[in-house]
């Protein structure tokens, strides 16, 4: 029963940090038998919390650093959850045992449960994979060696538009699942270390397939960049769009990396991305000519909107807004990586809140009796998704003012700024007719470019 709330409360709380969550490939996660769930890690104990609230399994156990256990409310909720402690020999040394560990994750796969893992071993906040720990394999190969059941492994990408944002979107891509069959066993037979390193480096390889991976932050931004150039005006990218996207352009860019032209093509997006950063602007606001009488009416259109939220919304902002600014203040107070923002903003919140609930509940009930106070609470929680609403409603209305006001003043360098847009959007529409594979599916056609791009 206590399990079975948890995953409810997971749920919520992930369906409420994040405006949207799309899964691809779940269709792919076997529907009975134990699974090894093996996912990137960027964001701390929000990857285990989308996990769960996603894969469409259940029971599900994780395998958590031992030293998060250290942490009383923490260390209940995991144990709660039946996750299994396990020590990172990089802080207990070489001489650390993880046999009991081991054990228990072999009798929750031969009872057919599942298991999440994250290879990388650590949550961090690099722009691609880190080189993957051996552990998932030891367990599917050791697992599956014992006979008793059919293993399964399978690869999850993880992909954050902004992992740090509340109301931000993710992407969740289940790859297809890697079953330890017969011809691993017998090459865990054969050589046991080989075999361990060898569905590892299988393993590395299904994760980049459903993850964006780049060398550093710099060729990141660059491509993230040139993909915002090469959107046709009007499109609106899904999460999938926008990570396949950004992949098929990092695999390009690093297939012809020392192709003077595309080097020069980089320099000039940086350049361009540059006076946008300077100029306090984003490439949306160029894609087209706003006129006075669109940027008063977008105006209007959103004010409406704040209105008609804003009585809805006013008990539970009053109420809602403290434990928002509190759990941002503990955020950045406390986090020691980027990483883990989020994962400590959502805890802050998740414990402040029922606390403030009860709060309320105790003070009507004690003026009105049980009724009001159930009451109440059902009202305030209303009225708390409304608040989110609202929220994003005036920061929309605050950009679009922001963004008006600076489009309206800065006249003829926003034309030279422009000139430099269309030329960049011609040469990456260019550059990519004339790279891109014939058999490729496209993302985008001609149509969608207008008829006059690829």
């Amino acid at each position: 029963m206590l399990e079975r709330l948890i995953l409810g409360l997971v749920r919520v709380v992930t369906d409420t940090f994040f405006r949207r969550i799309d899964v691809i490939g779940r269709d792919r996660v076997p529907g009975t038998g134990p699974v090894i769930f093996a996912g990137n890690h960027p964001n701390a104990l929000m990857d285990g919390w989308l996990l769960t609230a996603k894969c469409g399994r259940w029971p599900l156990r994780f395998l958590a650093n031992a030293k998060l256990w250290d942490y009383p409310l923490l260390g209940r909720a995991l144990a709660a959850t039946g996750a299994v402690p396990v020590y990172r020999r990089e802080e207990h040394g070489d001489a650390v045992d993880n046999s009991a560990a081991f054990a228990r994750l072999f009798d929750v796969i031969e009872a057919g449960d599942c298991v999440g893992i994250f290879p990388e071993g650590v949550s961090h906040a690099e722009p691609g994979l880190m080189r993957l720990k051996t552990g998932t394999a030891r367990i599917a190969l050791g697992a599956a060696a014992r006979g008793k059941v059919s293993v399964s492994i399978v690869p999850v990408g993880l992909n954050y538009i902004h992992r740090h944002r509340f109301r931000s979107q993710v992407l969740i891509e289940f790859g297809p699942p890697i079953r330890i069959d017969a011809t691993w066993l017998a090459r865990w037979n054969e050589d046991e270390s080989q075999a361990i390193n060898d569905l590892t480096d299988h393993l590395a390889r299904a994760l980049a397939a459903v993850t964006l991976n780049a060398p550093d932050w710099r060729t990141l931004r660059i491509i993230q960049a040139a993909r915002r150039l090469y959107k046709p005006d009007g499109a609106v990218l899904t999460p999938a769009q926008y990570v396949e996207l950004n992949r098929r352009f990092v695999e390009g860019y690093l297939e012809d990396i020392d192709d003077p032209a595309l080097q020069a093509l980089s320099r000039d997006i940086e350049d361009y991305q540059a006076r946008l950063d300077m100029l306090g602007l984003r490439d949306h606001h160029l894609r087209r000519d706003i006129t006075l009488a669109t940027a008063f009416r977008k105006i209007v259109l959103r004010s409406l909107r704040v209105l008609v939220l804003l009585p809805l919304a006013i008990p539970g902002a009053l109420l809602h807004l403290p434990v928002g600014w509190i759990a941002a203040a503990v955020g950045r107070r406390f986090s020691y990586e980027m990483d883990d923002i989020a994962t400590l903003k959502v805890l802050a919140t998740v414990l402040l809140l029922p606390l403030l609930y009860l709060a309320i509940a105790v003070l009507v009930a004690n003026w009105f009796g049980i009724g009001w106070a159930v009451l109440a609470v059902v009202l305030l929680a209303f009225s708390f998704f409304a608040s989110v609403r609202l929220i994003e409603a005036e920061a929309g209305l605050l950009l679009s003012m922001l963004a008006i006001l600076k489009l309206t003043r800065l006249g003829a360098e926003l034309d030279g700024v422009r000139n430099v847009r269309r030329q960049l959007v011609e040469r990456i529409r260019r550059r990519v007719e004339e790279n891109v594979p014939p058999d490729t599916v496209r993302i985008f056609t001609a149509t969608d470019f207008g008829g006059t791009g690829p």
